[in-house]
C-alpha cells in the first residue's frame, strides 16, 4: 500500500477523519492543518516524506493538483451535508422561496441542479477559480441580495460586513469518510497499476524475442534487451525515434491502418543487422482508441539438419533410413491396420508395393519396414523412375554404380514404377526373382542380394489392363500389398496431424492462433488430396498470412478456396449433385435408372415399370426427367 496524506485547512477536519479511523482502519500516513499560503510547500514535503496521495479540500487541493504530479482526492460536500444547510438557512429565514449564495470553489460541491425544486428556494452559486478571486465572488452575491450566504471564512466575513445572514460552509464526517474511501481505492488501483507495470516489465526482459512498445504515433517509447541485441543498439539510440525509420519495411498502409484504425495485426519477413526475423505488429486499444502498438521480432530458426542415427552398418555412400513405425500417423484404426500388416512383411524377403495417394507416408513406410526387417543393417537407397527414358532408368537401377548394386545388402525403394520401361520391368522382374541384375546386352551379374519395395501413382491392375506393365511383375509385386489410406479416411490421425501443424508453425514464428470449432470442422471435411503434404502446406500459410488471433469458417474457407480453386469447385459440384440426388424421390430414381437402361425407351421402360405410357409421361414431367 502507499502513503496516504490528509492536509486540511481546518482543525475540526483532523479530529472527524481520527473519528471515521477508529471505525475503520485507513493508511494514512500523516494528518496536518495547513494554510492556503503554504499549500504547496507543505505537499512537497509530505511527497518529499513518502506520500502516494493526498487528500485535500477546496484551492488548496486545486494548488497541489497545479503544482505537483501527485494523485488528489478531492473532500467534496455530499448532498446530504448541504440539504442539512439549506434547511438550517431556511431556519434563520423563515420566508418563502428565499434566495441562497453558495460562495467557494467548484471542487468542493456535490450536484446541486435540483436543490431549488426540491427545497422551495432559489439557489445561486459563486464559483471563483482562483484564490484571490474569492471575495470578489462574495462581494458579487451581496450586490445581487441574496438572503443569505453559504460560504468559508472569508464569505461569511463580508457577508457580515453587509448585514447579511450567513452559514460557515462545513462539512460532516461523510464527505470525509468518502474522501478517505475514494483515497483507498486510488491506492489500490495503482498498486495493481505498479503490479502489472513490474509483470511486463520481467516480462520484457527475459522475453526470446525483441519486443518494442510504439505509441499511438509510431514512435519508439521503449525496447527490450533483446531487442537491442537484435537492432545492435542502445535503447537510448532509438527512443522517440518513428517506428518505420529504424525498421524500414513497416512503411505502408498495413501499419498506418494498424495505428489509424486499430486493425487487429499483421505480420512480415524483415531483415535486420543481417539477421532474419519474422515480425508482428499488433495494436493496443483502449476503449475503441489505439493508444499505441506492440512490435514483436522473433529471430528465424535455421534449419538443423539431423545427422542420420543409422544402426550398425545401415549406411553406404550416403544411403540410410530413418523412419521407425513409431514415427507413423496411427491413431485412426485403419492406419493402425496398416501399420500391422506392414509390421508383418517386414519379417519377409519378398517385394513389398506401397499403394497410396500422394502425400501420404509410402515413403516413410518404406524406411520403417527396412528398420524392422532383416535387412536393416544395410544401406537403404530410394530412386525414382518417373520422368526418366531408358538409358537413364538402366544406369539408375541397374547400371554397375546403380541403385541396385549400392544397396546390397540392404533395401531398394523405386517410387513411381508405373513410369518404368517394358525393358526395365523385364530387369527388374529378375533382380527379385532370381536375384541377379541383367546388363544391356543380357549379361547377368551375380550376388545382388537386395529387398525390394516398390510405390506407384496409378494402380497396376490398371497398367496390365492397358497392356503396359508386365503380368509376371505385376504379381511378384502385388503379393505383399500395403495400401495407406488417405488421411479424410483418418479422421483422427486427419485431426492429430492438423493441430500437431499449427502448434508446430505457431511455436515457429512465435505466433498464436486458434481455430474455432466451425473452422476446424471445416479442415476434418475436406477432402485433402494431397494429404500429409497438403495439410502441412496449407497450415504453413495458414499461420503466416493470418491476420486475426481467432480463425475462423470464413478465413480457412477462404485460402483453401485461393490455394486450391479447382479442387473446391470440384468439391461444389459434387455436393451440389449429391443434394439433387438426395432430394429426388425414390420413385424418380427408379424411373431415371430404368430409362438410362432401356436407352430412354419410354414404351419399354413403361412395361417394365407396369404402367401406361401417358403415365410414365406425366411422372416424367412431375420429376422433371423430359
Amino acid at each position: 500500500m502507499g502513503k496516504i496524506a490528509l492536509l486540511v485547512s481546518r482543525e475540526e477536519m483532523i479530529y472527524q477523519a481520527h473519528n471515521i479511523l477508529q471505525e475503520k482502519k485507513y493508511e494514512i500516513g500523516e494528518m496536518r492543518v495547513i494554510k492556503t499560503e503554504d499549500t504547496v510547500s507543505e505537499a512537497r514535503q509530505s511527497i518529499a516524506n513518502g506520500a502516494s496521495i493526498i487528500i485535500a479540500r477546496g484551492l488548496q487541493a486545486s494548488l497541489i493538483k497545479q503544482y505537483t504530479d501527485i494523485p488528489v482526492v478531492e473532500i467534496v460536500i455530499t448532498a446530504q451535508e448541504m440539504a442539512l444547510l439549506v434547511s438550517k438557512a431556511k431556519q434563520i429565514l423563515k420566508i418563502d422561496n428565499p434566495v441562497l449564495g453558495v460562495v467557494g470553489f467548484k471542487n468542493m460541491f456535490c450536484d446541486m441542479s435540483y436543490f431549488d425544486i426540491i427545497y422551495g428556494i432559489e439557489m445561486r452559486t459563486y464559483f471563483a477559480e482562483k484564490g484571490d478571486l474569492l471575495e470578489d465572488m462574495a462581494r458579487q452575491a451581496v450586490r445581487d441580495g441574496v438572503d443569505l450566504i453559504i460560504g468559508g471564512d472569508t464569505a461569511v466575513g463580508i457577508a457580515g460586513e453587509a448585514g447579511i445572514a450567513s452559514l460557515f460552509l462545513s462539512n460532516t464526517e461523510d464527505s470525509m469518510r468518502n474522501a478517505l474511501s475514494m483515497a483507498e481505492s486510488v491506492d489500490y488501483a495503482m498498486g495493481v497499476e505498479k503490479r502489472n507495470a513490474a509483470q511486463i516489465e520481467t516480462l520484457l526482459d527475459y522475453s526470446f524475442n525483441g519486443v518494442a512498445r510504439l505509441d499511438a504515433f509510431g514512435s519508439i517509447v521503449d525496447i527490450n534487451a533483446t531487442m537491442e541485441d537484435i537492432l545492435e543498439k542502445k535503447k537510448e539510440e532509438v527512443l522517440l525515434r518513428p517506428a518505420a525509420d529504424v525498421f524500414p519495411e513497416l512503411l505502408g498502409e498495413s501499419f498506418r491502418h494498424v495505428l489509424e484504425y486499430g486493425k487487429e495485426s499483421y505480420s512480415l519477413f524483415m531483415e535486420i543487422r543481417r539477421t532474419s526475423v519474422f515480425a508482428i505488429v499488433a495494436p493496443v486499444v483502449i476503449e475503441k482508441k489505439v493508444e499505441g502498438a506492440i512490435l514483436t521480432c522473433h529471430r528465424m530458426k535455421r534449419k538443423q539438419h539431423k545427422e542420420l542415427e543409422l544402426k550398425g552398418r545401415n549406411s553406404l555412400r550416403g544411403a540410410g533410413a530413418l523412419g521407425e513405425f513409431g514415427d507413423l500417423l496411427q491413431e485412426s484404426k485403419s492406419m493402425q491396420d496398416c501399420v500391422r500388416l506392414a509390421k508383418l512383411y517386414a519379417f519377409s524377403e519378398k517385394p513389398v508395393f506401397i499403394a497410396g495417394e500422394p502425400g501420404t507416408e509410402k515413403q516413410l513406410m518404406a524406411q520403417c519396414i527396412h528398420n524392422a526387417g532383416l535387412h536393416k543393417d544395410g544401406p537403404f537407397v530410394n530412386v525414382s523412375c518417373d520422368g526418366l527414358g531408358e538409358e537413364l532408368q538402366y544406369d539408375m537401377l541397374f547400371g554397375d554404380k546403380g541403385a541396385a548394386a549400392q544397396a546390397k545388402g540392404g533395401s531398394l525403394l523405386i517410387e513411381d514404377a508405373q513410369a518404368l520401361t517394358k525393358a526395365n520391368q523385364y530387369r527388374l522382374y529378375q533382380l527379385i526373382r532370381h536375384k541377379h541384375r541383367l546388363g544391356r546386352e543380357g549379361q547377368r551379374y551375380a550376388g545382388a542380394e537386395v529387398r525390394i519395395m516398390v510405390t506407384a501413382a496409378v494402380p497396376l491392375s490398371q497398367l496390365v489392363k492397358k497392356e503396359v506393365f508386365r503380368k509376371e511383375l505385376y504379381y511378384l509385386l502385388e503379393g505383399l500389398l500395403v495400401t495407406i489410406p488417405p488421411l479424410r479416411e483418418r479422421k483422427e490421425d486427419l485431426e492429430f496431424k492438423i493441430r500437431e501443424t499449427i502448434r508446430d508453425c505457431c511455436e515457429h514464428y512465435s505466433r498464436f492462433h486458434v481455430l474455432t470449432k466451425g473452422a476446424f470442422q471445416v479442415l476434418i471435411d475436406d477432402p485433402w488430396k494431397g494429404n500429409l503434404i497438403q495439410v502441412e502446406n496449407y497450415c504453413e500459410r495458414l499461420i503466416l498470412t493470418a491476420k486475426k488471433r481467432s480463425l475462423d469458417e470464413a478465413a480457412v474457407e477462404s485460402l483453401l478456396t485461393e490455394m486450391y480453386p479447382g479442387e473446391r469447385k470440384e468439391e461444389l459440384a459434387d455436393t451440389v449433385l449429391k443434394n439433387e440426388e438426395a432430394s429426388i424421390p425414390m420413385e424418380a430414381m427408379e424411373i431415371k435408372d430404368i430409362l438410362l437402361k432401356q436407352a430412354g425407351n419410354r414404351e419399354k421402360t413403361a412395361r417394365e415399370l407396369g404402367i401406361s405410357k401417358a403415365t410414365l409421361w406425366r411422372k416424367m414431367k412431375k420429376y422433371h426427367l423430359e
